[in-house]
């Protein structure tokens, strides 16, 4: 039986994004927001606005990996954009628990990268070369296993 007295810890997870299998150290940005709407008939006897449901907005997602001597396959798919060619990969994000099974899976559909920021370097630095990518999407899903 599943412990529910505790949350899943957000430090366990994995990243299926269609190229080698790569560990990440950060994900963040999977949000969703919906627009309001308000409207109001001027022969209304209330005097405010009633809202409704607008269009849906969706934040890019930033992925965080180090840097690996011979790996070119985050600037190969963003160099499909450059190119006008636009490779789209669904990507699917999972939180895992202590068996390494998923428990929350996020499926995030039609995944482009718009902006690839390099490692930063400091002579006196003692942490190890990140890359971050930032990808826009069509939406996701979220499926509690």
């Amino acid at each position: 039986m599943p412990n529910t007295d505790f949350p899943l810890p957000k430090f366990h997870f994995s990243v299926e994004w269609g190229g080698s299998k790569i560990a990440f150290t950060e994900v963040s940005g999977l949000n969703k927001e919906m627009d309001v709407i308000e409207h109001r008939v001027g022969s209304s006897p209330e005097f405010f606005k009633k809202k409704m449901p607008g269009l849906l907005k969706l934040s890019n997602i930033t992925l965080k990996r180090g840097v690996f001597a011979g790996d070119n396959e985050f600037y190969d798919w963003y160099n499909t954009v450059a190119l006008n060619t636009v490779e789209r990969r669904n990507i699917t994000i999972s939180l895992l628990d202590e068996n390494h099974e998923p428990k929350v899976v996020w499926k995030v559909k039609d995944c482009f990268i718009v902006s690839l920021k390099c490692t930063d370097m400091k002579s006196d630095a003692n942490e190890a070369a990140i890359d971050t990518v930032e990808i826009a999407n069509h939406g996701f899903t979220i499926e509690h296993v």
